[in-house]
């Protein structure tokens, strides 16, 4: 089970190797804090505070962490790729969901500071996106785990689980058990 850490972004990319998707990253101003290959995913960590905070220094002509994470699997760098098939990638973010205007709403770019706490991308474009807990996961953009999340109670017209326990996927901690089962990410040793 993967747990993240408080104030931590998590990259994982399939057709990346870790020495050429820290390169990325470090070529764009977000060095990574920590990084592993393992089950066919590269893993990378950023220290949110920092990497939000190198974003908006550099904001006229960078990316932050969540974008490039989308980008990664692109044409821009599909030269660095280690497979023929297309990249992948999944990004999560233990910030909070972003509470400016913006964060209530899917497909509308979030802060630096609060991404979505989920996306997966794929061909440069993030297919899936979405905030996790306390029933954000129904403002999501993307089909994507939608049979999943049904079959939890966490979105749907019935979900009773959140009227007999309002506790229920708080944290969203059963939708981030759901994202890693479905793309058998492995546990980074950090955030284990």
């Amino acid at each position: 089970m993967i747990q993240l850490a408080p104030d931590t972004f998590a990259t994982w990319c399939k057709g990346m190797s870790l020495p050429t998707l820290s390169a990325v990253f470090a070529e764009a101003g977000h060095p990574i804090s920590d990084g592993g290959r393992s089950s066919g995913w590269t893993w990378v960590t950023h220290d949110a505070r920092t990497a939000s905070a190198s974003a908006s220094a550099s904001a006229s002509d960078g990316f932050s962490v969540s974008a490039l994470a989308c980008y990664v699997t692109g044409f821009r760098y599909a030269d660095r790729a280690d497979l023929p098939e297309p990249m992948e990638t999944v990004f999560l973010a233990s910030t909070p969901a972003c509470p400016c205007e913006h964060g209530q709403n899917y497909m509308v770019p979030h802060c630096d500071v609060h991404p979505f706490q989920f996306a997966y991308s794929r061909g440069g474009f993030a297919r899936t996106c979405f905030n996790m807990g306390d029933r954000r996961e129904s403002r999501r953009s993307g089909d994507l785990l939608v049979r999943e999340l049904l079959d939890a109670g966490i979105i749907g017209r019935d979900t009773p689980a959140y009227e007999a326990d309002p506790g229920f996927n708080a944290g969203g901690t059963l939708t981030l058990r759901i994202i890693a089962d479905h793309f058998a990410l492995p546990s980074p040793p950090l955030l284990r």
